[in-house]
């Protein structure tokens, strides 16, 4: 049995909503997410120390009672509570959080102050990468003999997407030599990974100096060094002073002119957000609405054989490759699903050749 009244270790801000025992119900939900933690956690534990790596998702509203998001970072948590279908009070959902976050530290065995979850609502017209609190909480994990910086606090998103992780490892294995693109890049780790895998030179486009400055950490903690220039000095940007490259632009004004000034990549990775409406942005981002034309674009500025990695995970997107003749598509979303994502909703992943 569970004891979910306060003591001594539980945290100040918890120990006001758990003056009183759960009811049933939540007890009954908090015994099956101890269990199903338990029993996820040590087959994902063994499998991540033979892939090297200290990030991983283990739970993913696996019980539909209980809609958490929980990934495990070294020995902290990062997560989410998911939007409910139906309204319900405050402090009977703060109480239930509690409850929960109580059977994560115990089936777990890590604190409570190492554990964070936010409320994850459906994105409305926001741009998905805004900051929601700013407690700075950050820690190193490693991941396929690399090192990348974590926002446990902050974002819903902690600045590494892990269901990315076989897909960074393949652009990894494809990119030696070639000089590579990385469109809406965020924190950059698809851009260290093609580093790490010999790439001759690699570009990496956002709009967000501070995800800039944060993939500038990423290139530094694996000894490599980024630096940033203006979209305007990109064909001027001297390469032997180093091949990696940080540029601050709306991605889409970014192909626009790259096409204008006749550049090319050998291989451009194309990850871009659902939606965004960001006043950075010269115009409204739908990717439903709009990868026929942004794939094709980019088509536009790959070289000769050359490869382009589309992914998205929005909801509804209906991929049709007839709409690109003349152009190699296959569907590899099936190589790129890891363990811990087997059985889950899993996003798109396409590549495109010339």
């Amino acid at each position: 049995m569970i004891d979910f009244l306060p003591n001594e270790d539980t945290p100040a801000d918890c120990r006001g909503v758990l003056q009183s025992p759960p009811d049933e119900k939540v007890l009954s939900q908090a015994e099956m997410l101890f269990n199903r933690l338990r029993k996820r956690g040590k087959h994902l534990r063994k499998w991540a120390r033979r892939v090297h790596t200290d990030a991983w998702r283990l739970y993913d509203k696996d019980i539909p009672e209980i809609p958490l998001l929980i990934d495990v970072y070294g020995n902290s948590v990062a997560g989410a509570l998911y939007e409910r279908p139906y309204q319900k009070a405050k402090a009977e959902e703060e109480k239930w959080l509690s409850v929960m976050i109580e059977t994560i530290s115990k089936s777990l065995e890590i604190p409570h102050d190492q554990i964070f979850i936010k409320y994850r609502e459906h994105q409305k017209g926001k741009d998905q990468y805004q900051r929601l609190l700013n407690r700075g909480v950050t820690q190193n994990v490693n991941e396929g003999g690399l090192t990348f910086k974590v926002n446990l606090s902050d974002y819903l998103d902690t600045g590494l997407f892990l269901d990315h992780r076989k897909t960074r490892s393949l652009v990894r294995s494809q990119v030696k030599g070639k000089r590579v693109l990385n469109l809406f890049c965020y924190t950059g780790t698809f851009s260290v990974y093609a580093a790490s895998g010999g790439a001759k030179e690699v570009d990496s486009v956002d709009m967000s100096n501070t995800y800039l400055d944060w993939a500038a950490e990423n290139f530094a903690l694996n000894g490599f060094q980024a630096f940033s220039v203006t979209p305007e000095k990109l064909p001027q940007a001297d390469k032997t002073k180093t091949p990696f490259t940080l540029i601050r632009a709306d991605a889409l004004k970014f192909i626009d002119n790259a096409k204008k000034q006749g550049l090319r990549w050998d291989y451009i990775i194309l990850d871009p957000p659902t939606f965004s409406n960001s006043k950075k942005m010269s115009d409204t981002l739908d990717i439903r609405r709009d990868y026929q034309s942004i794939i094709a674009s980019c088509l536009a500025l790959l070289s000769s054989g050359g490869t382009l990695l589309f992914s998205s995970n929005a909801r509804g997107l209906q991929f049709n490759p007839e709409l690109f003749p003349g152009i190699s598509v296959k569907d590899i979303k099936a190589q790129t699903i890891d363990e811990d994502f087997i059985g889950k909703r899993n996003r798109l992943c396409y590549v495109l050749e010339t």
